[in-house]
């Protein structure tokens, strides 16, 4: 109640009215109070900004990457092709180039980008370990098994690169399926999951060198180039599919247990005080990247550092809550691969690098930065 009325009510008594006053004054402490508050919703702001920059990051670099080609094709004359194709009015010569090359290709760099970066989040929250990626527990070691494997044997012959998509991920799955199955008899703790990993990665790779010793030299050359990781290996639009489907319920998923996530990163013992079964909810992430790394590998082959440096680079801006975190690498990875991908196409013209290389030249140095940089901090 304002002053002025208080002294115009004149049925209020003094004790009333000097009670009344007293409780309008500010408490002590409020200030500090509002500052704190203040401070929180600027913070908040901030990382929705982020989110949204990353975004806006996408679409400007999406408008260019479908542009960059051995073809030289103008920017409206591509995204007028682009909308005849939709219409139902395709005629330009470059349709095909334009619609079932290019557009694919950009799909499946924000699908594999986006995968791999959530990937890596939850794995580094799980497993406490800044150094865990999608790959850390034998996923990628058991889709080049699978991959060489289909080689090796003339699949691809016979049965077209399917066959190999396949079988690449379907031996991709196998590590976290007998990680899931260690962890029946032992805990499913950071150290028993990285270990597992590390072993059944050695033995995928001493499988894969000794089929590659038999294999001739056309067959070595595609299993090497896959190895390397390229979006060039999209195919048309027949991937899209499945890596729709896994990376999407993946991204929800993800976003649904984000809070959990936090708790978890806290310690087991936290976790299990606040009723969460700390190892059940680790081995159930597991098998969620495992699932949606062996999605994108299948199709794109080995492409790392996406899921190693992209939460290291978010975290710089928006700190480590997985709320926020999540969908900020989801978006900045997209747009990290995708921009690899245009320096993989435009560096060497009209050839072109592999994806998986771009990224390596661009990841080791960015890791070997963040480390010297905040050393023993980093984590």
């Amino acid at each position: 109640m304002s002053e002025n009325r208080l002294e115009q009510d004149i049925i209020l008594s003094e004790d009333v009215i000097n009670s009344v006053r007293e409780w309008n004054q500010p408490i002590e402490g409020d200030a500090g109070l509002n500052s704190t508050v203040s401070k929180f919703n600027s913070t908040i702001r901030w990382k929705l900004f982020f989110i949204a920059a990353c975004a806006v990051i996408i679409i400007l670099v999406s408008s260019f990457a479908v542009t960059v080609g051995a073809l030289d094709i103008g920017f409206f004359e591509v995204y007028q092709i682009i909308i005849d194709h939709i219409m139902g009015n395709a005629t330009s010569e470059y349709d095909y180039i334009v619609f079932d090359h290019r557009l694919p290709r950009v799909v499946a760099g924000i699908l594999g980008g986006a995968g791999l970066a959530i990937c890596g989040v939850i794995m580094q929250s799980v497993l406490k370990n800044p150094l865990a990626d999608p790959y850390t527990t034998g996923v990628s070691s058991g889709a080049a098994f699978g991959a060489t494997v289909g080689m090796s044997i003339g699949m691809a012959s016979f049965l077209g690169d399917s066959a190999l998509v396949i079988l690449a991920f379907a031996f991709s799955l196998v590590p976290t399926m007998v990680i899931a199955m260690m962890s029946r008899f032992s805990n499913a703790s950071p150290t028993t999951v990285i270990m597992a990993g590390i072993g059944i990665m050695y033995i995928f790779n001493a499988l894969t060198t000794v089929l590659m010793l038999w294999m001739d030299a056309s067959a070595l050359n595609k299993i090497f180039y896959w190895q390397t990781g390229s979006l060039a290996l999209i195919d048309g639009w027949s991937s899209f599919p499945v890596m729709f489907t896994v990376v999407g319920a993946g991204i929800i998923i993800s976003m649904i247990i984000s809070g959990k996530l936090n708790v978890l990163a806290t310690g087991d013992d936290s976790a299990k005080a606040l009723g969460i079964n700390a190892d059940r909810m680790r081995l159930l992430t597991l098998i969620l990247t495992g699932v949606v790394s062996a999605s994108i590998v299948s199709f794109t082959g080995l492409i790392g550092f996406v899921g190693l440096v992209t939460p290291h680079i978010v975290r710089m801006f928006i700190g480590a809550d997985n709320r926020y975190l999540v969908p900020a690498c989801a978006l900045f990875g997209a747009a990290l691969m995708l921009i690899a991908d245009i320096i993989g196409r435009i560096v060497i013209a009209p050839s072109s690098l592999p994806v998986g290389v771009v990224m390596s030249f661009i990841g080791g140095p960015v890791f070997l930065w963040m480390v010297l940089r905040r050393n023993s901090s980093a984590w």
